[in-house]
């Protein structure tokens, strides 16, 4: 006898619904700056430009983390961030590696003297420390000192508070990512600003879905259980913004 098997019917409420923001909120999520004063000045303004479309909306724009290194105005972003916010935004600025490698270098000169070789180099030279020295333990300690000196107290407040993620609706705001299967709560610190292969190749979905930077792309990269926005701005001159509104989704960049 010839078995029949009726194919089950899908339910539209049983298929998974699109993460949202919270009702009536509108979301721009930024990507790393990396001392690219220019390019955040230019995405601010555009920002601005798209929030004024929107005047009934609670406006939130929430920053992915890595503001230093690599690109030459690394003080200039930490003090427009620190000083000057989006008017009429509340704003939320995360925690990347290279911030917490920025501080690790000033009180542990030594034991993150390797910041110096993946950027630092550029950010010494924004706060006017004078970097070509020889590479000896005396040297790196000066040049920590130094940068502990010329570092204002607002900046380096700025940068004790930064936050290691922010939950907002489903949507899970971190630099770097999360480790699959751990819960938010017991993420590790060293995780949420440095895990790249386990977070990124990482199929299934997780409890939120998640919105990061720290991977440099070409385009953004959209996945079903995440989106990063790290364009590599300050090699390509693109800074990309995520903006997030109910269901919508959007970007802005520089280009």
């Amino acid at each position: 006898m010839l078995a029949i098997f009726k194919k089950k019917r899908t339910h539209c409420s049983e298929l998974p619904k699109p993460p949202r923001t919270p009702e009536g909120t509108r979301i721009y999520a930024i990507g790393d700056i990396h001392g690219r004063y220019d390019l955040l000045l230019d995405l601010q303004d555009r920002i601005l430009a798209d929030a004024a479309g929107y005047p009934q909306a609670e406006k939130i724009v929430v920053y992915l983390g890595d503001y230093v290194d690599r690109g030459p105005q690394s003080r200039e972003v930490l003090e427009q961030l620190s000083t000057r916010p989006l008017p009429g935004f509340t704003s939320i600025h995360l925690r990347g590696n290279h911030e917490d490698a920025l501080l690790g270098f000033m009180r542990e000169p030594d034991a993150y003297s390797n910041w110096l070789d993946y950027g630092g180099l550029a950010t010494l030279g924004s706060y006017g420390v004078v970097t070509d020295r020889a590479d000896t333990p005396k040297a790196v300690n000066q040049m920590a000192h130094e940068l502990t000196v010329n570092t204002p107290e607002h900046h380096l407040a700025f940068l004790d508070r930064l936050e290691p993620c922010r939950l907002l609706g489903d949507y899970l705001f971190v630099h770097a990512g999360i480790r699959p299967g751990i819960p938010i709560q017991d993420q590790s610190a060293h995780d949420l600003l440095w895990i790249r292969k386990d977070f990124l190749k990482f199929t299934k979905s997780h409890p939120h879905f998640i919105v990061h930077g720290h991977q440099i792309c070409d385009e953004p990269e959209i996945r079903h259980n995440r989106i990063g926005i790290d364009t590599g701005a300050f090699a390509t001159g693109r800074l990309c913004c995520l903006v997030l509104d109910g269901e919508e989704r959007e970007f802005i960049d520089t280009r």
